[in-house]
């Protein structure tokens, strides 16, 4: 499988606080969020919005992007 590079901007103080959890493969969780919300995305017919002028439904971006095992993982930090 070909992979193409991002590159993602985050906030110095939450990039020290990634570096404290090394046991986390950030790269792979952050495919795994962007995956997940395509699959939902593409799930969303834009023939059902008023105008198709929007990405997504008020109910689809208000929903979690986290797995079970993510919000797990995360609890701590909320």
């Amino acid at each position: 499988m070909f992979m193409t590079d991002i590159t993602l901007s985050i906030e110095e103080d939450i990039y020290k606080r990634m570096k404290k959890h090394s046991e986390i493969k950030w790269s792979e969780f952050v495919r795994k969020i962007i995956q997940k919300r395509i699959e939902q995305l593409e799930q969303t017919k834009i023939d059902d919005w008023e105008d198709g002028g929007y990405l997504a439904d008020e109910k689809l971006l208000s929903e979690s992007w986290l797995s079970e095992e993510d919000e797990k993982a995360f609890a701590y930090l909320q």
